[in-house]
Formats: structure tokens, sequence, C-alpha cells
């Protein structure tokens, strides 16, 4: 597979060159990039076919909009560059047959037939129209091709079922339905993780530099694992045709009042949300739910049962009791069936 090496290895070279080009211009409009740095790739990746040139540059006029975007909101950001970015097909760089199982895919040494398996999680999509896919080199030397298919949004009647959502870090999920979702060892994981990289980091040698690189690729696989597992339950929950309404929790970081360096912040800071509501939405969509989101504001501080709003109406973090009626339930349950009030 020195083919497959080779050719990603002059992909990230030309990515890295219209990163490198579009950041000291401050370019980030594809066309310009494309005609101030394709004839200079061509030339110095020899091999590399022009889509695959193309398809780079698309790539870094994604990550440059990105980092411009951060810089424009005061946060730190640096030019972006990868250390291997994967190659990406597209029609015209690659054949794949599902009844063969073998994909010819455009490397520097040529056009190459290389077969594959299909793992049992997606042998459900075996079969359908392919648009583009991703080459990627695990760190075992295995090679993934992951590829984007067409798959058409069933036609389905929509009905008036609301299953409201609470999501948090104590509980990951609590529906109206009284399901409480997720695993209660995630949050443990995440501690140890933590309690790692602090003291890698005080460390500063080397090798705990090396594997302080290691742990945070580990760590982003494990969120994006729990976000799958967390999405695929709350779409399994909810009846076909129905809705799943949650709090809209963007830029709740800087609404957050948790005092500086505690345990909740740091938490806060680390939680997926927006990766969790796009796998959300794509699975939802695959089964005909809507997704929507609410005002978070006095979610969980109003009685579902009378509507009376206080403050001191939650005793505690997961213990809701109503100064007004009396009533008394779990406060992340309590928070769901308001959030679905909220969207009715």
């Amino acid at each position: 597979m020195q083919a497959l090496t080779n050719t990603t290895q002059l992909f990230t070279q030309a990515f890295n060159d219209v990163c490198a080009y579009g950041w000291a211009h401050t370019e980030k409009n594809g066309v310009q990039l494309h005609h101030a740095t394709y004839y200079n790739e061509k030339a110095t990746c020899p091999g590399l076919v022009s889509d695959l040139i193309i398809q780079a540059r698309v790539k870094a006029t994604e990550a440059l909009k990105s980092a411009f975007a951060l810089q424009k909101a005061k946060r730190t950001v640096s030019c972006p560059s990868s250390t291997t970015c994967p190659p990406r097909y597209n029609v015209h760089t690659y054949t794949l047959s599902w009844h063969t199982e073998t994909v010819r895919l455009s490397t520097v040494h040529g056009r190459m037939s290389v077969p594959f398996t299909v793992s049992d999680y997606g042998t459900k999509y075996a079969g359908l129209p392919v648009d583009t896919a991703d080459l990627i080199q695990r760190d075992d030397g295995s090679w993934w091709l992951h590829v984007v298919v067409t798959l058409e949004a069933p036609v389905m009647a929509q009905t008036d079922a609301v299953l409201g959502i609470d999501l948090g870090l104590t509980h990951p999920a609590v529906t109206s339905a009284n399901t409480f979702l997720g695993r209660k060892a995630w949050k443990a994981t995440e501690g140890r993780y933590f309690r790692l990289k602090r003291r890698l980091q005080s460390c500063g040698s080397k090798s705990s530099k090396r594997h302080l690189r290691h742990l945070r690729g580990k760590q982003a696989r494990f969120r994006r694992d729990c976000d799958h597992v967390l999405s695929k339950q709350l779409v399994e929950t909810a009846l076909p045709g129905g809705t799943l309404a949650l709090e809209n929790l963007t830029n709740i970081r800087q609404r957050m009042r948790a005092k500086r360096k505690t345990a909740t912040k740091r938490r806060m800071h680390s939680w997926s949300f927006a990766q969790l509501f796009a796998f959300l939405a794509y699975k939802a969509e695959e089964r005909g739910l809507t997704v929507a989101r609410v005002d978070p504001r006095h979610t969980s501080q109003q009685c579902s049962a009378c509507g009376h709003t206080a403050r001191n109406n939650r005793r505690s973090r997961g213990r809701f009791v109503c100064r007004r009626c009396g009533f008394e339930l779990h406060a992340d349950l309590n928070a769901s069936r308001n959030i679905a009030a909220k969207y009715r």
C-alpha cells in the first residue's frame, strides 16, 4: 500500500501549501485560492492528479474559513496544518463496486484496484449511490475508505408526538417519556482522561507530549462514540414521524454562571453538544423525525404540573419540588417535560 501512503503525503503537502498561502494573504475564497496555488501545486506534487489537487484546495478552504471565523471571534488560532490529511475522492478519482467489493482509486502511481470489506454497521448502506469518500490510515496501519452515500428520506406522515429531551452532564439525556439514556461510566471515563492529561502536562517531557497527542485523539474518538450511541438511543426512543425537542444550547459556555476552575465549568467546556446535535439530525431524518430547538430559559425552574416558575423550585441538582403545588419529580425529567410543552 505504498502508493496510498505516497498519495496521502502529497495530498497533505498540497493542503498545507494552500493553507499557508491563504493564511499569509488572508484569503479564504476558494476561486482565488485555486488561481493562486493550482499550477504551483501541480509542479510541486508530481503524480497527484488534478482533481486531488483541487480537493486538497477545497479542504484547505474549509479549514481557512473556520480559522478566520475563530479569529474574528477573538479566539487564539494559528495557520491550519495537518500531518496526515486524508485524500478526498469524488466521481472523477474513484469507482466503487459493491458487487465485487473492489474500489479503483487514483494514486501517484496510477489507478489501482483495491479490495474492501464492509463493516457490519454499514451493510444496510451497501448498494446505494456513492458521493465523495475520504481515504484514512489508522494508527494500526489499516486503511479505511469513508464513503458518503445518498439515501432518500423516507416518506412518512408527520404526527403530533413530541419527545422533550433534557441534555446534561450527569445524565447525558433524559426524555419526557420517562427514560434516562446514556451511561454513567462516560462521566468517570472523562474524569480519568482529565486527570491523566493534567499529569502529563505537568511533566513536560518529550514522551509526555507524545502521549498527550495520542490521548487527544483517543478522547475525541471516545466522545464521538458516546454521541453516536446517545443519538441512536434518542432516535429509537421516539415514535416515527414525531418531533424531538431539545434546548438551544448555542453560546451556553458564555451564559453559564459556574465559578472559575470548577469541575462543572471544565466539563461544560468539554461538552460536545454541537456534535451530538449533528449526529441526531441526520439519524432523525433517516427515520422521518423532526429535530427542533427551543428557548432554554426557565426549563429547569418551571413546574411541569402547574407552571409556577421560581429558582428555589429546584432544591438540588436532581430534585425538583414546586413551592406552590408541592409537585415533586426528578429535576431533569421535569425539565424534559417543560421542553416538550414549550415546543407545543
